[in-house]
């Protein structure tokens, strides 16, 4: 595993300390500024391993090797590194940040520091380093204390990888990593056991992938191995976009011609574009329920095209199985929460539409994904038209073929937005899904559905009694709104994915503290605001309520259910519909 470094078989901190130079290598690094101190004594002796690929340079004062690293950047265009150990000396690098990132210059700021147990007590050569340069830098994050695992090292690998591309897009700049070591530092035994590390390590699948050439482009050629292979698949993540059509058939012609499956999240305005993708798979966090398709259609390669899918089949399956992977998307964020073997291509998927290439014939792993598709959707929805009783996940379902063409949809998070990745049905309806899939939190959702539907074509919301509770006051915005939003409050009385949850058997403290039921009056509380109000006794009253919606206003259409029942209902039927199915 470790030839080329003598030293880190016996040493956690060394093996941390060559994924991080070796990965920053073989993105292009040629320079490292390193000034004296014990902290940084792992980098320091990685880098020099490193030598002649990356020239390494002793600057004794911190203030002065700055701005030298700053003057070779701006000579050579390309980040250079710069490294300290704890305490003030990571403070006088303080002036030369301010002016990279004033004059567009890219450094890679690495600044080490003790761990967290020797923090604010006093530990010499101690102070917080967290953020320490304030706004200054393009990015910046503190790594993880070194771990001799295969899943966190594949965690600094990536976040090295985004580290260097923060320097350099959207605009170059600094970008600062804090990096605690513990003792020992030197290259000494430290009395962990990497034995089992070793037998996993294989360097070149474990750097494949790693892109050298410049990252900002304005086109990308195809990769030969896409076209080469058959068992690939494009996911088709959580996505907002201008021009739905446009992304939808961008997506499609990418499917057609490589002759793979498009796994297409709820949220995705895919699943409402459906004529133009034959290959679409909208159930597969069912089928990788069923273990034995799961492993049958393990994916060689993936193409993942904005944000990750909300599904945890589906990341536990990607984390398994470990596919090459790239990512569509000409932002500047990482998109990779799972640190797989990704390169990140920052282009949207619109812009492969220029690309000249030819098409395959259909595989058999996309028949098969394609006839278990078929299968799992026939028992979704004979299941589905069978239930009059109002059980919460119905709603998704539902409400995915009756709402009017091309109308605005807030699905908020919690149940709701898991219901629909569930169950929301490919459609040709041109639906347009809104969301707050940032941080992923229930606060504000009523305000941002009201702000969406301003000025704009009747416009719904999808929403749990909790999440709309907590932005009540969000109705006050009612005698400023121009338009009309209905909202479709699944009222089960508390958290309802709390209830998926180990937590939930533990009562106490679960029904207090977890499910936090108000147990409110939403009739009341509507007529408080003066908002209408309607509660919903069955489906088709449902149906018919959102057939036509009105123009303006703000209506409640509450769907009263069991919370228990609902999640029991989930417990019991989500790996039913795909339990009996087989290749």
């Amino acid at each position: 595993m470790f030839d080329l470094i003598p030293f880190a078989h016996k040493n956690v901190n060394q093996v941390w300390a060559y994924i991080l130079t070796e990965t920053l290598k073989r993105l292009g690094l040629n320079c490292v500024v390193i000034c004296p101190g014990s902290r940084s004594t792992p980098l320091v002796v990685a880098f020099i391993q490193q030598i002649p690929d990356i020239e390494a340079i002793s600057i004794l004062d911190e203030r002065s090797a700055a701005f030298f690293a700053l003057g070779r950047a701006k000579a050579t265009g390309l980040p250079v590194a710069l490294v300290c150990t704890s305490g003030t000396a990571a403070a006088n690098f303080y002036p030369a940040i301010i002016e990279a990132k004033e004059s567009r210059v890219p450094l890679l700021v690495l600044t080490s520091d003790r761990p967290q147990e020797l923090r604010n007590c006093h530990s010499g050569q101690t102070i917080d380093q967290v953020k320490l340069y304030g706004n200054y830098p393009n990015w910046q994050a503190e790594l993880a204390v070194p771990a001799p695992d295969m899943r966190i090292l594949g965690y600094l690998r990536q976040t090295i990888i985004h580290a260097w591309e923060r320097c350099q897009i959207p605009t170059q700049g600094p970008v600062h990593l804090n990096i605690p070591f513990r003792d020992p530092l030197a290259p000494i035994p430290d009395g962990i056991d990497l034995s089992n590390l070793q037998s996993q390590f294989y360097p070149e699948d474990f750097f494949a992938g790693i892109v050298t050439t410049n990252i900002a482009r304005s086109s990308f050629p195809i990769p030969q191995e896409w076209l080469k292979s058959e068992r690939g698949i494009i996911i088709a993540g959580v996505a907002q976009t201008q021009a739905p059509e446009k992304y939808c058939q961008a997506i499609a012609r990418l499917s057609q011609t490589l002759n793979w499956p498009v796994l297409a999240e709820g949220l995705s305005p895919v699943r409402n574009h459906a004529s133009l993708n034959p290959y679409l798979i909208s159930t597969y966090d069912i089928i990788l329920r069923n273990q034995q398709l799961a492993k049958e259609l393990t994916p060689e390669m993936v193409i993942q095209i904005g944000e990750m899918p909300t599904s945890k089949e589906l990341r536990n399956w990607l984390s398994t199985t470990q596919p090459q992977s790239w990512i569509l998307d000409n932002s500047h964020e990482n998109l990779d929460p799972l640190h797989g073997k990704t390169t990140h291509l920052r282009i949207s998927v619109e812009e492969i539409e220029n690309w000249e290439i030819g098409n395959g014939e259909r595989g058999l792993y996309l028949q098969n994904w394609c006839k278990i598709e078929a299968k799992v959707r026939k028992n979704i929805d004979e299941t589905w038209v069978n239930i009059d009783e109002l059980i919460e996940s119905k709603a998704a379902w539902l409400i995915s073929q009756i709402l009017p063409p091309r109308t605005p949809l807030f699905i908020s998070n919690s149940m709701p937005v898991r219901d629909v990745e569930f169950f929301w049905k490919p459609n040709n309806l041109q639906i347009k899904p809104y969301f707050n899939r940032g941080a992923n939190g229930i606060d504000g959702t009523l305000s941002t559905a009201l702000g969406i539907a301003h000025h704009q074509q009747s416009s719904v919301m999808l929403t749990g009694d909790l999440a709309l509770l907590h932005d009540t006051n969000g109705f006050l915005i009612r005698n400023k709104f121009i338009g009309h939003l209905t909202i479709v409050l699944i009222n089960n009385n508390g958290g309802g994915i709390f209830e998926m949850l180990p937590i939930a058997k533990f009562d106490p403290p679960f029904e207090e503290f977890f499910a936090t039921p108000q147990n409110i009056n939403f009739a009341q509380l509507c007529a408080t605001y003066n908002v209408q109000h309607e509660l919903i006794s069955s489906w088709s009253q449902l149906k018919d309520k959102l057939k036509l919606l009105p123009k303006q206003g703000i209506r409640v259409l509450e769907v009263s259910t069991n919370r228990k029942l609902d999640a029991k209902w989930r417990k019991e039927n989500l790996e039913k519909f795909g339990a009996d199915i087989r290749v």
